[in-house]
């Protein structure tokens, strides 16, 4: 029926007890693609209470390298069965109920289901596509989720609703990690210096350099006059420095100046040194 997929990463005592319940669902495709979302982030305990259909191709398909999610998915008739041995029952819903009831945004239903974990199966339930939960099933759950969409547009599909509960999980699973084991997947990068960026970050020497080089092509191909300089290499200046060149970089522009000096038949002129102190400079010119 279909192609097996790569396993998931060794047992995590966290994971695996967060449940992932759906309750009645319609279209099997829906089924695969929250075991996608699940996999995504490393979470595999799914629970589906009476679905229309599964197994099938549909939800295989949809599953795309996370069919064996569905290999494992534990099929019961009730909602009782999925949560008998659950110490804490969190359930979607929109707000508006008669009779107000706990409720929580995705980050602090994720804190919440994290920490009871700790004591034993945690069911996060996803009601049907088409009216989610019953109010008797919403009476079940301890807390209810919201997820705060667009009031004009609130319709979340099933997949989406489990992947934005997956996420948070993730994060704070993440953050939760020892010795900042989670930290490669959290910090951001964003300019050279930054883990993981191949580049080191260019130097004050060679970006003065390059300005000076930058000046001396301008000039030589009329663009800036130095006895008019107006703010033209200041404001060049603040641009490439907002930039925050890594050292590859300043060598490729260096570079095109160069060829630029070359097709212009300018390269045999002086050039500033690296420095960036030519003459021009020193007599106070920019």
């Amino acid at each position: 029926m279909h192609k097996p997929s790569p396993p998931l990463e060794g047992p995590d005592a966290f994971h695996d007890k967060i449940r992932i319940v759906l309750v009645e669902t319609s279209h099997s495709g829906n089924i695969g693609a929250v075991a996608r979302a699940m996999k995504n982030m490393k979470l595999a305990n799914l629970w589906l209470v009476n679905p229309n259909s599964f197994p099938d191709e549909a939800s295989y398909a949809r599953a795309a390298g996370a069919s064996d999610i569905l290999d494992r998915a534990q099929v019961v008739s009730t909602l009782d069965e999925a949560l008998e041995e659950c110490v804490m029952v969190l359930g979607t819903s929109a707000r508006g109920r008669k009779i107000p009831w706990p409720v929580l945004p995705p980050p602090e239903a994720a804190a919440i289901a994290a920490e009871n974990s700790q004591t034993g199966p945690v069911a996060l339930v996803f009601g049907r596509e088409n009216h989610g939960l019953s109010n008797d099933e919403l009476h079940r759950c301890h807390y209810h989720i919201h997820v705060p969409t667009n009031p004009d547009y609130s319709s979340l599909n099933l997949a989406m609703a489990v992947q934005i509960m997956c996420y948070e999980l993730r994060m704070l699973y993440l953050r939760n990690l020892e010795d900042g084991e989670g930290r490669p997947y959290l910090t951001p990068m964003t300019t050279p210096g930054d883990a993981g960026w191949d580049v080191p970050p260019a130097k004050v020497g060679d970006v003065e350099g390059f300005f000076g080089h930058l000046e001396q092509t301008l000039h030589d191909v009329d663009f800036h006059r130095r006895d008019n300089p107006r703010q033209l290499m200041s404001r060049l200046r603040r641009l490439f420095q907002r930039a925050k060149l890594d050292q590859m970089e300043i060598n490729i522009l260096r570079g095109v100046l160069s060829a630029v000096q070359k097709s212009s038949g300018t390269s045999a002129k002086t050039k500033p040194t690296d420095t960036g102190t030519d003459t021009e400079q020193e007599k106070g010119h920019v």
